[in-house]
């Protein structure tokens, strides 16, 4: 009798490695069912969030994908990156396509660790831009790396056609727009002269040209970049870390 208890010891014990594998198994298809469904909540709660915060419109397209695994981040209470872009979104009057990144997401509440990306606007976005500062324009076009504003200007109570060439950058949140080549009725004319030509008003159009813009945008949001590519003007930005947690910086900023 002893000898037939003995002999099923083994066997008993050589099921174990198969209990395991099973339990390691069905542990693997719980994590991976989890985080299928943590990949298919996160970023519609974040879209959510989003489009609640900045009011924009319930059908507002917008895509959200988080990085990495996200059980481990969502255990931890912090995300490591979302990125959110949307081929259309309209904020402060100024409608444009946005590629935003922010890291270090905090989901219990908290400062982002960081936060920016790209907008990009058709000419005719910049132009309502350009319309506030001290430019005449009736039209502009873009020519990578710089735009021409097309416009006339008063001489002697007639209305002379001026077209003016710059470079766009940006400056401590600014738009600035630096002059290149101009053009008066029609004929190329030396930066230098447009005063002579043109008097105080000539002299004002050949020095930069900045334009505040922070009142079109939230005041945790700074514009750092500036430029032409194509047919389109892409503004960098970035985003205080503290507009997750404080309402006054998705107010309009102001300019002086």
């Amino acid at each position: 009798m002893a000898t037939g208890l003995a002999a099923q010891r083994p066997r008993r014990r050589a099921r174990w490695p198969w209990v395991v594998l099973i339990v390691v198994v069905l542990l693997a298809v719980l994590v991976v069912a989890a985080e299928i469904i943590a990949r298919s909540i996160v970023p519609s709660t974040v879209r959510s969030l989003v489009i609640d915060e900045l009011d924009l419109p319930a059908d507002q397209q917008l895509d959200v994908q988080a990085s990495g695994i996200l059980l481990p981040q969502l255990i931890g209470g912090s995300l490591e990156r979302l990125d959110l872009s949307s081929d259309a979104v309209t904020i402060g009057g100024i409608t444009g396509a946005a590629d935003v990144t922010a890291t270090d997401v905090p989901l219990r509440g908290g400062a982002l660790g960081s936060a920016g990306g790209t907008i990009s606007i058709d000419q005719s976005q910049f132009a309502s831009l350009l319309e506030r500062s001290e430019l005449p324009v009736s039209e502009i076009t873009l020519d990578e790396p710089d735009v021409t504003v097309h416009g006339g200007i008063p001489v002697f109570g007639r209305e002379i056609a001026l077209a003016l060439t710059l470079t766009p950058a940006a400056d401590d949140g600014d738009v600035m727009l630096t002059p290149v080549s101009a053009q008066v009725a029609g004929n190329e004319v030396d930066l230098q002269r447009l005063a002579a030509l043109l008097g105080g008003v000539g002299e004002a159009l050949a020095g930069p040209q900045r334009v505040c813009i922070a009142d079109q945008l939230p005041a945790g949001i700074t514009l750092t970049g500036l430029r032409i590519e194509g047919t389109a003007v892409v503004a960098d930005i970035t985003a205080d870390g503290r507009i997750a947690v404080d309402e006054t910086l998705l107010d309009p900023g102001t300019c002086p």
